[in-house]
């Protein structure tokens, strides 16, 4: 048996959309030499070098990105899942864009990934201070989260889809069991897996991963509301 540790990125090893904490970066290069160390996030291989560095992505384990739907070890792609999110959803959220009462909409709303698609009100054009903005506006209004129901309540089971919150202004949307649930599969059932995210509750995109760990007693869940915390819990179970 061995221990597996697996990470978000976004609010779990990194500010969300941003670089990693040069201090943290430092730790989590030696952490990785001698723990099997795994990152699971929604956003693609760039992206996520950008916001780790290449060293560090590449002396992971396995990096799972786009919710697991790309996978990568290093400069190797294991697999990747195409798929696109039928066209009368695609046209619910470009009405619920038109008429959304947000008064900074940036461009980019579609950010289409390996297996899943990530929509976002706001825009991925948008600045840290346009997106620091956006999340005090979601957090007054929950506009995500009813838009994540509102979604899921009229195309789940019609499409077998389904949207979950994702970072601090996206939802991300993905075919069911396409999301971060899906990587659980790829670790021996006598493994022990430590995750850590930010987005473990109901509707949140590190969920169902968090849940079937739970219910299988594969190990354990640390639920983290900032980079900080994650430094701070490693320090503290090391």
């Amino acid at each position: 048996m061995k221990i597996a540790y697996i990470f978000d990125v976004d609010g779990t090893l990194t500010p969300s959309r941003q670089q990693i904490d040069p201090e943290f970066k430092e730790y989590m290069m030696a952490f990785s030499k001698t723990h099997d160390t795994y990152i699971v996030t929604g956003s693609d291989k760039a992206k996520t070098v950008e916001q780790i560095g290449e060293d560090l992505f590449n002396r992971i384990i396995r990096a799972y990105n786009c919710g697991g739907n790309d996978v990568w070890e290093g400069e190797d792609n294991i697999y990747t899942d195409m798929w696109t999110l039928p066209e009368e959803p695609w046209k619910f959220l470009e009405t619920r864009l038109i008429h959304s009462p947000c008064t900074t909409k940036t461009g980019n709303h579609f950010d289409i990934r390996p297996g899943m698609l990530n929509f976002s009100i706001l825009g991925r054009n948008a600045t840290l201070e346009q997106r620091h903005a956006y999340v005090e506006y979601d957090t007054k209004t929950q506009e995500r989260k009813l838009l994540a129901d509102e979604f899921n309540s009229y195309f789940s089971d019609k499409y077998d889809i389904a949207g979950t919150l994702g970072g601090e202004t996206g939802i991300d949307i993905s075919a069911r069991g396409k999301d971060k649930g899906q990587i659980l599969k790829d670790f021996d059932k006598y493994d022990e897996v430590v995750f850590f995210g930010d987005r473990t509750e109901p509707g949140g995109n590190d969920y169902a991963l968090a849940k079937l760990i739970i219910e299988a007693g594969r190990g354990y869940v640390f639920q983290v509301d900032h980079w900080v915390t994650t430094y701070k819990t490693l320090l503290n179970i090391e």
